[in-house]
């Protein structure tokens, strides 16, 4: 039927190679939708919430949904509530047998229940890619914080080996897209002491992922590693000068403490400073 026909829509709103093309519209029901034009149609979300719109057994998102399971299951093994029955069955619901590495023996993701999880992580993703080119960074920030507790969750609890380390592939660059992120809002904000803090947490972050990964030695080769640091390079000319002197202190201090890599960074930091 031609009004369900895009043509018109679509040609109005040409994609453009090299950018991701995102906008803000207020929907008919009142509340903001973010679209992103692709090649080959439009994605269309909400703003809050699963970007879908679907609410899955009553919850915000899957995620929510299995948190609250795995909370109940918690109390229940405490003594202090009713087992629910999905969980204590082991059938539809997923769980019995033991968890995954590190997790809750006897609460277990379903490989069907992480294949569902992996599919709303990628809604986000979409969602908060095109909040980034609109600048939305605290809407970025939600959304990356919350897939990496999803990725968390299916590390813990998965059924499966892959279903416990398949979503690991993506942890650094949701990390790397969280810290410039929360370092962007705080340099819109006027605060580039915080943007600081926001990527040294990023690159914190970051390491530790290489580090129990077993592979220090690709770190500083990363490209998520070497944005945060391009970001940082080009953050630290602009402290205000009382920053020159708690570097200094901190400098002396690590100088103290025989951290000498620690010392290397800030003498490059001061360096800066007075370029």
């Amino acid at each position: 039927m031609s009004e369900f026909d895009l043509t018109k829509f679509l040609r109005a709103w040409p994609p453009e190679a090299g950018r991701i093309n995102a906008r803000r519209i207020d929907g008919v029901d009142g509340r903001p939708k973010l679209q992103i034009r692709i090649d080959l149609g439009v994605l269309h979300m909400e703003m809050d919430g699963r970007p879908d719109g679907d609410k899955p057994h009553g919850f915000d998102s899957l995620l929510s949904y299995q948190r609250d399971r795995l909370k109940r299951y918690q109390r229940e093994a405490a003594g202090e509530g009713d087992l629910d029955s999905g969980v204590a069955s082991g059938g539809s619901g997923g769980s019995g047998g033991s968890g995954g590495s590190g997790g809750l023996v006897g609460f277990v993701l379903s490989q069907d229940e992480c294949r569902a999880l992996r599919e709303e992580a990628v809604q986000f993703y979409h969602r908060y890619v095109g909040l980034f080119a609109l600048a939305d960074y605290a809407g970025v920030v939600r959304d990356t914080t919350r897939n990496l507790e999803l990725f968390d969750l299916c590390r813990e609890y998965g059924q499966t080996e892959l279903d416990r380390t398949v979503l690991e592939q993506f942890r650094g660059p949701v990390l790397m897209m969280r810290a410039r992120s929360a370092a962007e809002m705080a340099i819109a904000a006027g605060q580039p002491k915080q943007a600081l803090a926001a990527l040294d947490r990023g690159l914190a972050e970051l390491r530790e992922v290489f580090e129990e990964a077993g592979k220090p030695e690709e770190f500083e080769q990363t490209n998520e590693v070497q944005l945060l640091r391009g970001m940082r390079e080009a953050l630290v000319p602009k402290l205000p000068a009382s920053q020159k002197v708690e570097l200094q202190e901190r400098l002396r201090a690590a100088i103290d403490a025989e951290n000498y890599e620690l010392a290397a960074i800030l003498r490059d930091e001061l360096r800066m400073m007075e370029d």
